[in-house]
């Protein structure tokens, strides 16, 4: 017999032990949201049963932890993000040229142009945020301000944790974190600021500023020099420039270097697509490791 909401989510998590801490999340997340507002309509209807009554009833109800843990597996298992899906396995030289055919490549090089702007959007909301907060604190409405600055860096969290399950392929929340709607704003607050996911969100938002710039900067500068070789032999036979250029004094690759500069633009960039699919499934760790809670 389950005697509080406590109990039942221990229970929940220990039939989900071994699953993906993503959906442990969402599931502990779902449920206590759930029986909590079950709980209170079911004591507002009946007020004359006791609490440990009402909760049976709402756990017949809603399900056993079993019942519900079997329910997200089976969810899980219909829902598997589509980059997470393996693709065929062919030679060394096969997989290194079929990274044009894997969306987690794909995915990952559109993540590292988007990383630039939302990192540095994050790293602005989270250094003025946080300023803000500190400094206003005295003021009567620099509590308020704080906590409106740590809802939204849960509500930023969750936004991420979404580009990187859909351009990365890792499995992230997909629902927010559950907080209580009858606490004080202060409560409310002080539990925010106690909370390790909060400040590891921030912490994320600042790291995100420095790699999302370093994404940034190598995927520019790779995408030039590979289209540059490719370039070379068009340019010098359609329009007579010659592309190498020194103290007024333009050179021009022979003729017979014209393949070996296409493909050596083709390979560069391959290659480089072969990495950034690894760069994006390190990220989406490292993202996994600190947007999620234990």
């Amino acid at each position: 017999m389950t005697k509080s909401i406590e109990e039942y989510l221990e229970q929940l998590k220990t039939e989900l032990q071994g699953s993906d801490t993503a959906t442990i999340q969402d599931a502990l997340s779902d449920a206590e949201e759930h029986l909590r507002a079950a709980l209170a309509n079911q004591r507002e209807a009946q007020p004359e049963i006791s609490e440990q009554e009402a909760l049976e009833q709402v756990i017949e109800h809603y399900g056993s932890p079993s019942e519900t843990a079997s329910a997200y597996a089976e969810v899980e298992r219909r829902t598997v993000p589509q980059l997470t899906r393996e693709t065929p396995k062919s030679t060394s030289l096969g997989n290194f040229f079929s990274v044009y055919t894997d969306a987690r490549a794909w995915g990952a090089l559109l993540y590292m142009l988007i990383a630039f702007v939302t990192g540095v959007f994050y790293f602005t909301w989270a250094v003025t945020g946080f300023s803000l907060s500190v400094s206003v604190a005295l003021f009567i409405f620099g509590l308020p301000f704080a906590l409106l600055f740590f809802l939204s860096v849960r509500g930023l969290a969750l936004l991420e944790g979404r580009l990187v399950e859909g351009l990365l392929g890792v499995r992230m929340p997909r629902r927010p974190l559950f907080t209580q709607q009858n606490l004080k704003w202060l409560d409310r607050l002080k539990e925010l600021a106690m909370d390790r996911h909060t400040w590891f969100s921030i912490l994320y938002m600042l790291i995100q500023f420095v790699l999302g710039t370093i994404y940034f900067v190598i995927f520019v500068t790779v995408l030039s020099f590979s289209l540059s070789f490719i370039a070379t032999p068009f340019i010098q036979e359609i329009f007579g420039y010659g592309v190498v250029m020194n103290n007024n004094i333009r050179y021009y690759f022979p003729t017979w270097s014209y393949p070996l500069l296409i493909f050596g633009g083709v390979f560069f960039w391959t290659a480089f697509m072969n990495i950034a699919r690894g760069i994006g499934q390190l990220h989406g760790r490292m993202a996994k490791s600190m947007l999620v809670t234990d």
